[in-house]
């Protein structure tokens, strides 16, 4: 199974591409960011990070694209903001059919480190332990997407819970667009 996470924002978007199932460790595929032009107007960046995710999903081929779930920042501005930048990658999946998948922060923390309230450092620190690399993934945005991604294979390991989320036409963390 290949699996994309995606840590969306107007000024980067992470992204990260891994391989994993049936028992096998994960492999790192490839990760990176996307980042819109600085300064141009939030239509042209959106319009941008939708182009950027449709270019991963056309090489890539995943066979589901998994973000973190909606969470409130202090600043409204940022959060609807932030809303943006999710709907144009969820939707990039959606019109190809691919399942998309969303985690909560702390689940996506707790799946990596046991703790849900982990911080970012001990994420990235797993995340590289988890794929065998020399140093954490950069940008920090990518090592997000990626925790995202692995948090997926592991739902999928659980028995159960994975079964629910993944699965077409069910409820759950499942949020699946069908078009007419």
């Amino acid at each position: 199974m290949i699996v994309l996470g995606l840590d969306p924002g107007v000024t980067v978007t992470g992204y990260g591409l891994v391989q994993g199932g049936d028992r096998r460790p994960p492999r790192l595929l490839e990760c990176g960011a996307i980042r819109p032009r600085g300064g141009a107007p939030l239509a042209k960046r959106l319009l941008e990070i939708y182009e950027g995710v449709n270019l991963v999903l056309d090489r890539a081929r995943p066979d589901a694209l998994c973000v973190e779930g909606v969470f409130l920042h202090r600043n409204v501005r940022s959060t609807v903001v932030l809303g943006h930048a999710r709907a144009v990658a969820i939707l990039a999946a959606a019109l190809r059919g691919i399942p998309v998948v969303e985690y909560a922060p702390s689940e996506v923390k707790d799946a990596l480190t046991g703790r849900g309230g982990a911080r970012k450092a001990q994420v990235a620190f797993m995340v590289q332990r988890l794929l065998r690399l020399s140093t954490p993934p950069t940008p920090a945005d990518a090592a997000d997407a990626l925790a995202i991604a692995l948090c997926h294979l592991h739902a999928r390991q659980r028995p159960g819970a994975s079964q629910r989320a993944a699965s077409p036409g069910r409820r759950g963390n499942l949020r699946r667009v069908r078009l007419r």
